[in-house]
């Protein structure tokens, strides 16, 4: 399996933990001894500036968060480098075990069984300059992948805020250092992540980028109306694309009720993978869970359940070949496509 997204990088560095952190079981939800229980071969690993500190507020009627104030460009260098700068220590301890991986050679190797594969993935561009000077410097580094806001705005957009029921039009779209953006992570060969991006955004990226794309951990907004969530027509031009939805696993954007319920099945799941690939066809499916990043169904505590959604997805109707494209074959599609 490719997973979408997760957040283990900062877990590990909120806890303190060592070098060694992935190698060692119950670490965080993704090591390597889940990995291999549950039959994961790689994953983007997510690095961001800090997030505010405090839980989303809920209730019986829904949560509404205002967005996160803005980072500091020198600050979210900062953060984003510490993150960066763990994950070449866990691989230069893993002696092997966990790859970089900076094309599809290393993602082919990692589905192989080699190695687990960390794919770097910058969520919110905020250590990123207007002038897109650093990003060059983030792509020698193994940066394969960004998205553009986080759930706040920067230089680039504008993130959706926590809202729920909403609309995931919440405000303006990119400005003309994020059009820049767009453009120059298509020509350097870095997938572009749509999630967290409010409605004006995502349409100035589909009318900008010439490829697929790509909302990493992300569920239908038909079956939660969550402003992180994405509508019939977001989800018509992913697939006119050629580009794919990770169904996150967070429990807040599965349910009809915005809850944040760990004892939301794993079946929630299996039914907005059904949705999107009923409206857009199940090359256009994908899993982006969100490990560490959020609360998970009860019956997902790590890598090594995640043969529990393979079940959820076959219970739907899925079949052996479609469940393949949904585990790891869209993903290496679209990254394929996408880094050229």
């Amino acid at each position: 399996m490719i997973d979408g997204h997760n957040d283990v990088l900062s877990r590990l560095q909120r806890e303190g933990a060592g070098d060694d952190a992935l190698l060692t079981d119950g670490a965080a939800t993704i090591t390597v001894p889940a990995a291999r229980a549950g039959g994961l071969a790689a994953g983007l690993f997510a690095v961001l500036p800090r997030p505010p500190e405090g839980e989303i507020e809920h209730s019986p009627g829904g949560y509404d968060t205002p967005l996160a104030p803005a980072v500091g460009f020198e600050q979210a260098v900062r953060d984003v480098g510490a993150l960066v700068a763990r994950l070449f220590r866990i691989v230069e301890a893993s002696q092997g075990a966990v790859r970089l991986v900076r094309d599809t050679g290393d993602l082919d190797a990692c589905l192989a069984g080699e190695a687990l594969g960390a794919i770097l993935h910058m969520e919110g561009a905020d250590a990123i300059d207007a002038d897109l000077d650093t990003l060059e410097v983030w792509y020698a580094a193994g940066l394969r992948s960004v998205g553009i806001v986080w759930s706040r705005p920067n230089v680039f957009g504008h993130g959706v805020p926590f809202r729920f029921p909403s609309s995931p039009d919440t405000g303006e779209g990119l400005t003309a250092a994020g059009i820049a953006l767009v453009r120059r992570c298509a020509e350097l060969g870095i997938a572009l992540d749509l999630s967290h991006l409010n409605a004006a955004g995502f349409w100035d990226v589909a009318r900008t980028l010439d490829g697929p794309l790509i909302a990493s951990h992300s569920c239908a907004h038909a079956l939660c109306p969550s402003a992180r969530n994405l509508t019939d027509d977001q989800l018509d031009v992913v697939a006119a694309s050629g580009g794919l939805v990770g169904i996150c696993f967070a429990v807040n954007f599965l349910r009809a009720d915005g809850g944040d319920d760990a004892a939301t099945p794993v079946e929630r799941i299996a039914e907005h993978a059904r949705y999107v690939a009923d409206r857009c066809g199940v090359d256009h499916v994908a899993l982006g869970s969100d490990f560490d990043g959020a609360t998970m169904p009860a019956a997902l505590p790590d890598a090594s359940a995640l043969p529990g959604v393979l079940a959820a997805l076959e219970a739907v109707g899925f079949e052996g070949g479609e469940i393949d494209r949904i585990a790891s074959g869209n993903w290496r599609r679209v990254l394929g496509a996408a880094w050229r």
